[in-house]
């Protein structure tokens, strides 16, 4: 049975000459890159094209699958197209009538679809992007859909919070507010507690920047953004773990797209106490090196840079295949809160604490914690932060970017200044807080006539 889920033209425009006698011919459109890409929020299959054109996406039964229709296209790319990946089993394409190209994915089961398209820009041409969602989600019954439309049923995980913020977002953001800012202090070595180190551990969330089909900045040298921000969040994470009353969660543990909204989400059902972004910058000088530190700016860019590069990374989503509706979303469901001052204010101190440690490894580009309008750090409950680990597009920086040694250092610079953060100020609650409680009391006790 033929069930159609999307049918959508996309046409140029002609304008024929005055003395023309002709009837204009459709140029043909050519497929210049297909890319299939499989993670735990979905699979998304994405055809660049030279030119926009007509389509029509829709499921087939026995055996499940999705066919792709173009008309007036071409397969015009060298490579192969991509093996199956996630629900995918294979990708297949043939010439049409009338001079279409069909494309089809085979799958393991039945799917809900969802198809939009994404205009050129400077990096990519022309796209179509067919979204399947996880497994487990539910397959709406087809029925037809308009352009840029949700699908009947979408997938949880990409579902924004309810309300502009919910109950529990609210509780959390009066004990965010009750949290004072503290200053930074050294390095203190933790004393073990026993049996006083009772309660929760802090939960640190670590967004490996990029990833899956958005590669992030790439060194000349051909180091990508996504595959040092990994490599970095893997490091920084097994030392938070390492550490006694604090539990690391990732937010992307492989190679593979998360959306913006969904990297926010994750840590809030983590419950995280802190959120940190790890990136490796990028600018047209290739003179310019070091790290620096951004926290969310309440009313603009720190400088016109720091807001270029927010507004570069925020981006992201495009890259991945995320329609303009979904990205409005993000920034929506994120929308600033009064709360948001207080967890700025903890966002700077911490902030602050990281840039000092970084400054042990290497060079740091902003002798003070930036501020500008990253999507990522815009959770009204929880302090967060963005580590610009180095300059990828600086010789010298990608060399030490790729080395593994070098990682080490700066995750183990991130990592020294969350825990100082923390001893200064542990959450109320946590095993943190009855290690450093259990510390204080024995440095404050009375000394024994033995000890004397």
């Amino acid at each position: 049975m033929r069930a159609r889920l999307f049918h959508a033209w996309i046409l140029p425009l002609f304008i024929a000459a005055p003395w023309s006698v002709h009837v204009s011919v459709a140029a043909t459109t050519e497929v210049e890159d297909v890319r299939l890409w499989s993670g735990p929020e979905g699979t998304r299959f994405v055809i660049e094209m030279s030119t926009p054109a007509r389509y029509e996406v829709f499921t087939l039964d026995d055996p499940a699958r999705v066919v792709v229709d173009l008309d007036r296209t071409r397969l015009a790319m060298r490579q192969p197209l991509p093996a199956g990946q996630g629900p995918v089993r294979s990708v297949r394409s043939g010439p049409q009538a009338g001079g279409g190209l069909r494309i089809v994915l085979d799958l393991t089961r039945a799917q809900a679809v969802k198809a939009f398209t994404v205009p050129a820009d400077d990096t990519e041409g022309h796209r179509l992007v067919v979204e399947l969602p996880a497994a487990g989600a539910p397959v709406p019954p087809a029925r037809g859909l308009s352009v840029g439309a949700p699908p009947a049923q979408a997938p949880p995980a990409a579902s924004p919070p309810s309300g502009p913020l919910s109950s529990q977002v609210l509780a959390a953001s009066s004990q965010a507010v009750a949290r004072e800012a503290v200053a930074v202090a050294n390095p203190v070595k933790t004393v073990a507690a026993g049996a006083a180190a009772r309660g929760r551990d802090l939960v640190i969330a670590i967004d490996a920047g990029h990833g899956g089909q958005d590669p992030g900045a790439i060194g000349r040298g051909g180091t990508r953004e996504k595959d040092v921000t990994l490599a970095i969040a893997r490091k920084l994470a097994r030392s938070i773990d390492a550490e006694d009353g604090m539990r690391a969660v990732l937010i992307r543990e492989g190679d593979y797209f998360v959306s913006l909204r969904n990297r926010v989400r994750k840590a809030r059902e983590q419950r995280a106490d802190m959120f940190v972004s790890v990136h490796a910058d990028s600018v047209l000088n290739r003179g310019v090196n070091g790290s620096s530190v951004y926290v969310l700016s309440l009313r603009g860019a720190s400088d016109e840079a720091a807001r270029w590069l927010a507004e570069r990374e925020n981006a992201a989503d495009l890259m991945g295949g995320v329609s303009l509706d979904d990205k409005n979303d993000v920034l929506a469901s994120v929308l600033l809160d009064v709360t948001q001052k207080e967890a700025v204010s903890n966002s700077v101190d911490a902030a602050s604490s990281v840039l000092d440690a970084m400054r042990r490894v290497g060079d740091v580009h902003r002798p003070r914690v930036q501020h500008a309008g990253f999507a990522v750090l815009k959770s009204p409950d929880i302090p967060s932060m963005l580590v610009e680990t180095a300059f990828i597009s600086n010789a010298s920086d990608e060399r030490r970017l790729r080395d593994a040694a070098h990682q080490q250092r700066l995750a183990g610079a991130i990592f020294e200044g969350i825990r100082n953060y923390f001893y200064e100020k542990p959450p109320p609650g946590t095993r943190l807080a009855a290690i450093v409680a259990a510390r204080d009391g024995a440095a404050a006790a009375p000394r024994t006539l033995a000890e004397r």
